[in-house]
């Protein structure tokens, strides 16, 4: 066995369907956008070769900063958010001292297999300027703090943010409680035996070996808030005009309600170049080395 998986030919063969379909699915289509992001198009007239055009008009458009510092603010809300909050749960949930830790594990990951329309509708209405519990809540307490959350052009990027991170803080606290879970218990057990309590032995132990899922679950994160687009456009349309509008946004609009569909292809260029310097950087900051136990 160990002779025929060392034989190239043998790998090419097992590697080859998976090459195929990631040229088909991902990298052939990935050129097509590239290739029509330098022309104009004009519906049933030949098109036109633009050169950089689409990509000058893009980085003179105020709507196209405006969807990147928002894909920005929606990836910092969400990491941040998820991370953090999933690195707490994860780290309670796996102490044996915790009563019902099964429950809480089927809890926290339950807003993940909710459908993302009815996750938006339930903050919708928590939201709401004029019945939503969360003003309700203020004017209980004696706060006289009534705000339209999602109607102001400065702030209502945070809450939709905030119904993404919520939704998906699940799915990472099951990858940092798997990660913990494959870690030895022996050395919690020396770690203990030292004298660390249990938050001093999760840093310098827990999260050290959890370099990889960290790593995982920040480029999952990051690049799933600059490619935000589902909540902005159930939540309240990219509104209030377009201030909550994101990079994907922009594209579709483009492609979908002005047919400029080069200038839409510009944008989903940057959108993947953007994504991709998201993922070298996390690389090259998180887990240099492999750590083996």
């Amino acid at each position: 066995m160990d002779r025929f998986f060392s034989n190239k030919k043998a790998i090419f063969l097992f590697a080859a369907p998976a090459l195929v379909l990631f040229t088909l699915m991902i990298f052939y289509p990935l050129l097509q956008v590239i290739y029509g992001s330098f022309f104009e198009y004009k519906g049933l007239n030949p098109d036109i070769f633009a050169w950089f055009d689409n990509y000058k008009r893009l980085f003179q458009d105020k709507l196209f900063y405006t969807s990147v510092k928002n894909g920005l603010i929606f990836a910092a809300v969400i990491t941040v958010y998820q991370i953090l909050l999933a690195t707490i749960l994860a780290f309670a949930v796996s102490n044996a001292k915790v009563r019902g830790r099964s429950f809480f594990r089927v809890v926290y990951f339950i807003p993940v297999v909710l459908s993302v329309t009815v996750v938006c509708q339930l903050w919708l209405s928590v939201f709401n300027e004029q019945n939503g519990l969360l003003n309700r809540f203020f004017e209980m307490i004696g706060m006289e703090y009534s705000q339209g959350w999602l109607s102001d052009r400065h702030q209502a990027i945070y809450p939709i943010s905030f119904t993404n991170a919520w939704q998906y803080m699940g799915y990472h606290f099951a990858l940092l409680l798997a990660g913990i879970k494959s870690i030895p218990k022996s050395y919690y057990e020396a770690a203990k035996i030292d004298g660390a309590s249990n938050f001093k032995a999760h840093m310098r132990i827990t999260v050290p070996l959890l370099q990889e899922t960290y790593k995982f679950s920040l480029i999952m994160a990051v690049t799933g808030g600059l490619n935000a687009f589902t909540q902005m456009m159930i939540m309240n349309s990219g509104g209030p005009g377009t201030a909550t509008y994101t990079l994907t946004y922009m594209m579709l609009r483009a492609i979908n309600k002005t047919y400029e569909f080069g200038y839409g292809m510009s944008a989903a260029v940057f959108l993947v170049i953007e994504c991709l310097i998201a993922t070298i950087f996390i690389n090259k900051i998180i887990a240099k080395e492999r750590i083996v136990y």
